[in-house]
C-alpha cells in the first residue's frame, strides 16, 4: 500500500492547482496513520516534500489514536516533521469509550494529551462526540470541562450518527443497542456553544472549535474552497473546477496503480455546482457567506 501511494503521490504532481502558492498543509488521516512507522511516514512526507512545493511554515497534521501516543511515537513524529495532532479522545467516560467499542481507556486519553504537551506538541485538536444513548447532560458537561481544564488549543465535536448498513444500525434494529436522541444531541450542542464560548473558545466552524490562533488550517482550506490533493483508497482531490475520488477496494486501488493507473472517477462542476458548494461550506463558518463572490463566480 505504502509503495503505491508513493507512486501515486508521483503521478499526481502533474495535478493542476487553482492556487499557484506552496502546499500550506499536509494532513495523514483517513484511517489511523498513528500505527505507521516512523520510517512509514518518513517515506510519505520525503515523496510529497520531493515532488511539491511545500511551504516552510506548513501545519503538518497526523491523527492518532490515544492508545498509539506514547513517548517513544511522539518523538518519532516530531522526528519526521509532524507539528500538529488530531487525537480521537471521543469521551473522557469509560461507559462511552466501551459503548463505542474504542480501544482507549479513560486514563489513556487523559494520560494522551499530557504526553503530547511533553513531548512539545502545543499544537493539538481532539475529537469529542456528543449525544451518545445514555450520555447525560452533566456527563456531557464533564467531559467538556475536561477539555477546559487541560486548556486544550483545538476541539472538534460531532453528534454521534448512525450510517445504514452498520453493526450500530444492526444493533440498534435488533434492540441490542439503544437509539440515538436527535432533542438530546441538539440541548448538548447548545451546551457546548456556551460553555466553550464563556471559556474563550471560537466556534469558527459547526463542529470545530478553537483558542485564538489554533485553527485548523487544513480544514479551514476545504471550507473557503482552496485546492487539495489526496492519495490513496478512497481520497479526494479538487482543484476549483473538478473534483476526482479515488476508489475504496484497497486491492484495485494497488493493482491499478501498479498498472500506472490512478483509479480514479471524476465530475467537473457546473457554475450552479460551484455556487451551490460555495453556499453550503461558508455557510458552516463564522464568516458566513460573501455575496459579491456569488455573484463573481
Amino acid at each position: 500500500m505504502l509503495e503505491a501511494m508513493g507512486k501515486e503521490i508521483e503521478m499526481k504532481s502533474t495535478f493542476p492547482l487553482k492556487e499557484k502558492e506552496p502546499i500550506e498543509t499536509v494532513y495523514f488521516g483517513g484511517g489511523t496513520p498513528s500505527l505507521l512507522s516512523e520510517n512509514d511516514i518518513q517515506f510519505l512526507f520525503a515523496t510529497i516534500k520531493e515532488n511539491y512545493d511545500l511551504a516552510k511554515d506548513a501545519e503538518i497534521t497526523l491523527e492518532a489514536n490515544p492508545d498509539d501516543i506514547s513517548p517513544e511515537n511522539l518523538s518519532s513524529w516530531k522526528k519526521v516533521g509532524i507539528n500538529r495532532l488530531s487525537i480521537g479522545i471521543q469521551s473522557f467516560a469509560e461507559r462511552d469509550l466501551l459503548w463505542m467499542n474504542r480501544a482507549h481507556n479513560s486514563n489513556q486519553a487523559l494520560s494522551s494529551i499530557d504526553m503530547a504537551r511533553k513531548a512539545g506538541f502545543d499544537n493539538f485538536s481532539v475529537d469529542l462526540i456528543f449525544g451518545t444513548p445514555g450520555l447525560s447532560d452533566e456527563e456531557w458537561k464533564s467531559n467538556l470541562q475536561k477539555v477546559i481544564e487541560l486548556n486544550v488549543p483545538h476541539i472538534s465535536s460531532y453528534a454521534l450518527t448512525v450510517e445504514p448498513k452498520t453493526p450500530l444500525q444492526k444493533m440498534i434494529n435488533l434492540n441490542k443497542k439503544e437509539n440515538v436522541n436527535s432533542d438530546l444531541q441538539a440541548n448538548q450542542f447548545i451546551i457546548e456553544m456556551q460553555m466553550l464560548k464563556k471559556a474563550g473558545y471560537e466556534n469558527y466552524e459547526i463542529s470545530n472549535f478553537a483558542k485564538p490562533g489554533f485553527r485548523s488550517r487544513h480544514n479551514s482550506s476545504y471550507w473557503q474552497g482552496k485546492s487539495y490533493i489526496g492519495f490513496g483508497p478512497s481520497a479526494h482531490s479538487f482543484n476549483g473546477e473538478k473534483r476526482i475520488w479515488n476508489v475504496a477496494n484497497n486491492s484495485e486501488y494497488i493493482r491499478s496503480i501498479q498498472q500506472n493507473i490512478i483509479p480514479a472517477e471524476e465530475e467537473i462542476l457546473t457554475e450552479s455546482q460551484k455556487i451551490n458548494e460555495y453556499v453550503m461550506t461558508s455557510l458552516r463558518t463564522i464568516e458566513g457567506l460573501n455575496l459579491n463572490y456569488i455573484e463573481n463566480i
